[in-house]
């Protein structure tokens, strides 16, 4: 068992669908958490059945922070997430609790983890001034403005990033400094030794039951009313696809279909496909993870129930000195006592 003076905090990541949600909660009932979402769909109003984002009553009994923070017209970056999650830590370690951070927005936990530049806020004029150059002259064009200024920034942004594009030129504009310069900068500013943490991820042995899941979970965003919150916001004058919120998996499909490009079962299918694609990618992000303790979700062709999952991570808490004595105490006793 390790031994520690710094403050708990625990991680919990996974791909989308993985079932991170339900754990948290099944964790906040063991011993007290404060639960701040890692996930950058969920920041926005508006955006609820799509993300995935916990019902009302659910957020009631357990609140999240970091969930709708912003308007889906509003910008939000990696800069203000650490900053905002920082403080939140903060608030929750002194309030005797332990801070539980949940979600799959891999890069957030990254930086948060090691720490990033001071990049300047977003610029609403700017950025508005850049989304027009790209209705007017095209992505492509911009990419090669960027590769000439910042070729090192470039090398790590596919050409169809329009989103991490955008920020790189818009820092550029800003700063008169290339973003590779910024961060090259970084103050060593990330929480990896403030805190004791307990890294852990759930991880599917076969992705072929993770992608069935995420194809039913789909299908029911459909029946719990998806295709309404979409053209909602389409209805909205202030929205277009190109901003964050309506570039999340799953909301550009539906714009799409709104805009009269695909047909909703187009959507619905591509919609899925990205989905999937969105799971690849977090599991792409933690594989080589440094410090992470994995968690199969599923076995022999079945998904493992949450308690299941539960018991497992309390037994990593215990180990990481996060889990309180009491709980530890009450939680071995029941485990040889079913």
């Amino acid at each position: 068992m390790k031994s520690t003076d710094q403050p708990p905090a625990i991680f919990i990541m996974g791909p989308t669908a993985s079932g991170k949600t339900d754990l948290a909660i099944a964790l906040a009932e063991q011993f007290p958490v404060g639960i701040i979402s890692v996930d950058s769909a969920q920041i926005f109003r508006e955006l609820d059945i799509g993300s995935a984002k916990p019902d009302i009553e659910t957020l009631a009994k357990y609140p999240h922070k970091l969930i709708n923070i912003r308007e889906p017209s509003e910008a939000y970056s990696v800069g203000e997430f650490i900053r905002d999650a920082k403080e939140e830590m903060v608030s929750i370690t002194n309030a005797g609790r332990v801070p539980l951070l949940v979600g799959g927005t891999m890069l957030y936990f990254k930086k948060l983890l090691e720490g990033m530049a001071e990049l300047p806020p977003a610029d609403a004029e700017i950025r508005m001034s850049i989304l027009k150059r790209a209705d007017d002259e095209g992505w492509p064009v911009l990419f090669d403005e960027l590769r000439r200024h910042d070729p090192q920034t470039a090398s790590k942004i596919h050409p169809n990033h329009s989103q991490r594009i955008q920020r790189a030129l818009e820092v550029l504009y800003i700063t008169g400094e290339t973003l590779s310069d910024q961060q090259s900068k970084s103050q060593g500013n990330g929480i990896v030794h403030e805190y004791n943490i307990a890294q852990i991820a759930l991880i599917p042995q076969d992705r072929r039951l993770l992608h069935s899941r995420i194809e039913e979970r789909f299908h029911q965003m459909i029946i719990d009313g998806f295709v309404d919150e979409v053209q909602l916001l389409h209805f909205k004058d202030d929205l277009t696809e190109d901003l964050p919120a309506m570039r999340s998996a799953g909301y550009r499909q539906l714009w799409q279909y709104f805009d009269g490009d695909i047909c909703l079962e187009e959507a619905i299918n591509k919609g899925i496909f990205a989905t999937r694609q969105l799971a690849k990618r977090q599991l792409t992000w933690l594989r080589g993870w440094s410090d992470l303790n994995e968690i199969y979700i599923d076995h022999k062709n079945k998904f493992i129930d949450t308690q299941n999952l539960c018991d497992q991570v309390l037994k990593i808490l215990e180990y990481s000195s996060i889990l309180p004595t009491q709980v530890g105490i009450s939680y071995l006793s029941s485990e040889r006592n079913p």
